[in-house]
């Protein structure tokens, strides 16, 4: 499929929607494991692992699921961070972060099972020091990156956050 239908895809499949979320913070060596999807024609966007919440499972059993899909990792779930509330029209998500601790598995690029073959939008699974992180554009970035200055940060919040990254605790 080529970049620009892209878009379309991602539209189809989670826009125009209220979505729960779940994502997995992973810091190892002074280092977060991020995830590069593809989002349309030259648009990219880094977060961290995660994804979508199926009915009846449980939010660990997600993240574990997600975490196995898009990197191959198995990981345990420990503490619950924070929400964030997602808005990018037409997306829409309440996005629940936990830190996670890897347990077995080879990093490897993954794939979102409800896309199509063709149609897949993980692009690149890094491990990323907080220069690089902050070295990359807003646009391309998660919100919940805009304001930290150490990957500590990321443990360390604690409430709700909007879209526009502001407590409201």
């Amino acid at each position: 499929m080529a970049n620009k239908d892209i878009s379309k895809e991602i539209t189809a499949k989670f826009g125009n929607q209220l979505r729960s979320r779940v994502n997995g913070i992973l810091i190892e060596d002074d280092k977060l494991l991020m995830i590069k999807h593809l989002m349309g024609y030259d648009r990219h966007f880094w977060s961290v692992p995660g994804g979508g919440m199926h009915f009846g499972h449980m939010a660990e059993e997600n993240l574990k699921r997600e975490f196995l899909e898009e990197t191959g990792l198995h990981i345990k779930v420990k503490d619950y961070l924070f929400v964030h509330e997602y808005l990018d029209v037409p997306l829409h998500a309440m996005e629940h972060f936990f830190r996670v601790e890897r347990t077995g598995g080879n990093l490897a690029r993954g794939m979102d099972p409800e896309l199509h073959h063709d149609s897949q939008i993980i692009e690149e699974v890094k491990w990323m020091s907080i220069f690089e992180i902050q070295s990359l554009p807003h646009a391309a970035l998660h919100q919940i990156f805009w304001g930290i200055n150490s990957l500590e940060d990321l443990v360390l919040l604690r409430g709700y956050f909007n879209f526009g990254n502001n407590s409201l605790k």
